[in-house]
């Protein structure tokens, strides 16, 4: 697992703190009591009750070591109001073709990227291209199929 900067928001930072929280005290202790279980049933070569609770005691425990390597690297951020675009930046963007419009917030943390809700990652495409934008700027973004202008509308 990177070492590298993960910037959050205040009520993301908090979200992914109670996760954490929750698969310690809770979620490990529930699969803890489902592997003890499906060793009393026997055979282990051949008890696939161990086994789907060894894989969900791995991947409970890989989701701990993910959030407290985030939670150790996060930077909060603040939430931006107009100016250039950055980390916590909400953008009004309209596609110069189409005239239709659409709302991107760029946020810093892959975990709290929503493509359905408009929350980019910094790294993204259209989440690199937004940064440092202002309000009038244009920018192209390449996607799968092809190139598209966009134009900034407002910055929040």
């Amino acid at each position: 697992m990177n070492d590298q900067k993960e910037y959050l928001t205040k009520a993301k930072f908090k979200e992914l703190q109670e996760e954490l929280d929750d698969l310690k005290k809770n979620k490990r202790r529930e699969v803890a009591e489902n592997l003890e279980y499906a060793k009393s049933m026997g055979d282990l070569s051949e008890n696939a009750e161990y086994h789907e609770a060894r894989e969900e005691q791995a991947e409970v425990e890989e989701r701990i070591a993910k959030l407290e390597t985030i939670l150790k690297n996060a930077e909060i951020t603040s939430v931006h109001h107009g100016g250039a675009i950055t980390i916590g930046s909400t953008a009004e963007v309209e596609k110069i073709k189409e005239k239709t419009r659409h709302t991107f917030t760029v946020v810093g943390s892959s975990e709290e990227a929503d493509a359905a809700t408009g929350k980019v990652s910094h790294h993204s495409p259209i989440g690199v291209a937004l940064i440092g934008k202002k309000k009038g700027d244009q920018f192209e973004v390449e996607t799968p199929v092809g190139s598209i202008l966009y134009k900034i509308a407002d910055v929040k």
